[in-house]
């Protein structure tokens, strides 16, 4: 992955965030030809939960868990019953005008296109 478009972490600590309410999301980033591909694990965050800000080249994805009423007593539960809220720091070489995102089965994925003047492009040589 080029280092002048990696979206960079910035834990909630380093920023303005309220302090430990949110659960990290595991990312995962891959570098295509036209942008990068940033997957976001995110269970029981539904699409109405999901927040994703993008202000001063800071990518801002937050999910809100939706509460699941239990049925009886919780004897054992590994889940936590958590948001998530992760940040990024964007290069410029990142177009922010042109990113989308999807939700499927708990993964966020957000396309991050590269911007025009960083993409490769063949030269013609002329007579």
């Amino acid at each position: 992955m080029s280092q002048l478009a990696k979206p960079t972490e910035r834990t909630a600590t380093e920023t303005k965030a309220r302090p430990s309410t949110f659960a990290v999301p595991r990312a995962t980033i891959r570098e295509e030809k036209e942008s990068y591909l940033l997957e976001l694990e995110m269970p029981g965050v539904r699409k109405d939960g999901l927040e994703i800000t993008v202000e001063n080249n800071e990518l801002t994805v937050i999910g809100r868990r939706s509460d699941s009423e239990l049925k009886g007593e919780a004897v054992y539960r590994e889940s936590r019953p958590l948001d998530y809220r992760r940040v990024f720091d964007l290069d410029p070489s990142i177009d922010v005008g042109k990113i989308s995102a999807k939700m499927d089965q708990g993964i966020v994925t957000l396309t991050l296109p590269k911007a025009e003047s960083v993409k490769p492009r063949k030269i013609v040589v002329g007579d």
